[in-house]
C-alpha cells in the first residue's frame, strides 16, 4: 500500500471503513497503518498526520499527472 494513496484517501473525508475496502484491508490493518505513520512522523493525531504530509509535499500531484498528460 502506498503511503500517498492513503493519506489521499485520508484526504477526501472518508471514513476508516471505506478507506479500508478501497485499499483492500481490514479496518485493523488500516488503524494499525495510520498508527505507525504518526508514530514514524512522531505526531500525535491524524490532523497533525495530514499537516505534516502536506508539509513535506506527499501530496503534491506530480506534474506530469497535474497538467493531464
Amino acid at each position: 500500500m502506498a503511503t500517498q494513496h492513503l493519506l489521499r484517501l485520508m484526504r477526501t473525508g472518508a471514513t476508516d471503513r471505506a478507506i479500508a475496502r478501497e485499499l483492500d484491508v481490514s479496518l485493523r490493518t488500516l488503524n494499525r497503518r495510520i498508527a505507525r505513520l504518526q508514530s514514524l512522523l512522531g505526531v500525535q493525531s491524524r490532523f497533525q498526520l495530514g499537516v505534516l504530509a502536506a508539509e513535506l509535499e506527499w501530496l503534491a500531484v506530480p506534474a506530469s499527472r497535474a497538467s493531464g498528460e
